[in-house]
């Protein structure tokens, strides 16, 4: 994925980026060259990159309560 790519994927939603990498699976599913499945192959793990980042980045901004009922970022 180049950069410009890159970018676009980064502003999706983690909804969004969900449902394309369901359409690159339907895709690969279909009869294609190998040259084509590869290209999906490729396409389908930096959307599975982006969603990873996009978790952990919500993983982050959970907050938590301490004892004295006060939010900290972990």
């Amino acid at each position: 994925m180049n950069n410009e790519t890159n970018n676009k994927v980064d502003d999706l939603t983690l909804d969004q980026l969900f449902g394309k990498l369901d359409e690159v699976l339907s895709s690969m599913e279909e009869e294609n060259s190998l040259e084509k499945s590869f290209g999906y192959y490729h396409e389908g793990m930096d959307l599975l990159k982006a969603c990873n980042q996009k978790i952990e980045k919500i993983e982050k901004q959970i907050l938590i309560l301490d004892q004295e009922g006060e939010t900290h970022e972990f």
